[in-house]
């Protein structure tokens, strides 16, 4: 899966302090994937797409899994806490009720999520994003009756929405001959698919409300440890990474044509796919060591799809780039976050105040 949300929530920050300027408060509403989860997965009980055990989140706050798919934060907490925005709770966080909606927002993402219901369907359980704008529907209903039509059409035309999946529908639908969407399309053909299905999921967003939206574009894929490993050469899977960069070329044009039909509205296309492949071709010049294999693996078994209590851990997770097979490690997360903020002159709203620091690192399981 790429990476690829800090470029989602530095332009739609960038949006957020427009609005703030009006004396309005700016929350996010996110849909999106395992990137973004921060909590909906460990509440489906069935699912097989979980962060729900050690090591994940250890080096955030307790040191316990708290949803996220990483040692430590997401690039969209990094980004979000830097510009002074509130981070939207998990959906299904026992929690949030309607005040809490109108103060934060809320995030949808669920691990193994796709634009396509049928995507990641071996996870069991995950939110696609037909049921998470169904679950956001949900959330107007009760935002308008706690607060009015009138005021509730108003806050959820000043929010910002982020659309944050793809990968999946790829590395988790298409690329595996298990699902009949492999054999049933073509590349082009299931592109012309996923695309259109993306392009329904966007008007039935815009006549909710959002008017600030972003979708983002997919990072190189090909290059996450799980797709290298499926190689004889241990390279990136070139197969996947042209898609991507198709995907990107699509949507890109795609949001064009939206933001053309909807005047009323701001609708912006995030593609980092460049930034992210620097990273991974170039580790050293970030500071890492290793780009093409998972901190947190079970030993010497490849690929490990997930980080369990009995994997082990390297020694130095932020000379890491990937933390498991999919997703990135925190230290990878936070560059990419800074290297996006750098690249777009943004500044930290909190005046006189320091970005968000990276967590302290917690000792590896063998230290312990």
């Amino acid at each position: 899966m790429d990476f690829n949300l800090a470029l989602v929530i530095v332009v739609t920050t960038i949006l957020g302090i427009g609005l703030q300027g009006c004396d309005s408060k700016v929350v996010q509403f996110i849909f999106g994937d395992s990137l973004s989860d921060v909590g909906n997965n460990m509440h489906l009980s069935r699912s097989l797409a979980q962060a729900s055990l050690p090591w994940y989140g250890i080096d955030m706050g307790n040191g316990l899994p708290n949803g996220r798919f990483t040692n430590g934060r997401t690039v969209s907490d990094i980004i979000g806490d830097n510009m002074d925005l509130p981070r939207p709770p998990a959906f299904l966080d026992p929690s949030v009720n309607e005040d809490i909606i109108l103060e934060n927002g809320v995030n949808y993402a669920s691990g193994g999520g796709g634009i396509l219901n049928e995507t990641g369907a071996y996870f069991i359980q995950r939110f696609s994003l037909d049921k998470q704008i169904e679950l956001f529907q949900g959330t107007q209903e009760l935002i308008r009756a706690k607060i009015g039509k009138r005021a509730a059409c108003k806050f959820f035309k000043e929010a910002s929405y982020v659309v944050a999946l793809g990968s999946n529908d790829f590395i988790n639908n298409y690329l595996m001959p298990v699902y009949t969407d492999s054999w049933t399309y073509n590349d082009e053909t299931f592109m012309d698919y996923l695309i259109g299905t993306l392009e329904r999921q966007l008007k039935l967003l815009h006549s909710l409300g959002a008017r600030q939206l972003v979708v983002f574009g997919l990072g190189p894929m090909g290059c996450i440890p799980l797709q290298r490993v499926l190689t004889t050469t241990g390279n990136c899977r070139e197969k996947a990474n042209k898609l991507a960069l198709s995907f990107n070329k699509a949507a890109s044009k795609l949001i064009d044509d939206l933001a053309e039909n909807f005047p009323d509205s701001s609708y912006k296309f995030g593609d980092a796919y460049d930034v992210v492949y620097d990273v991974i071709s170039n580790p050293n010049n970030y500071g890492f060591q290793n780009a093409d294999s998972p901190c947190c693996s079970f030993w010497n078994i490849r690929p490990a799809l997930t980080c369990v209590p009995a994997s082990s851990l390297c020694k130095d997770r932020s000379k890491y780039v990937f933390w498991d097979e999919y997703h990135p490690t925190d230290s990878a997360n936070e560059l990419i976050a800074n290297e996006l903020i750098k690249k777009f002159g943004l500044s930290n709203t909190n005046q006189g105040g320091a970005p968000s620091p990276a967590p302290a690192v917690a000792p590896s399981p063998e230290d312990r």
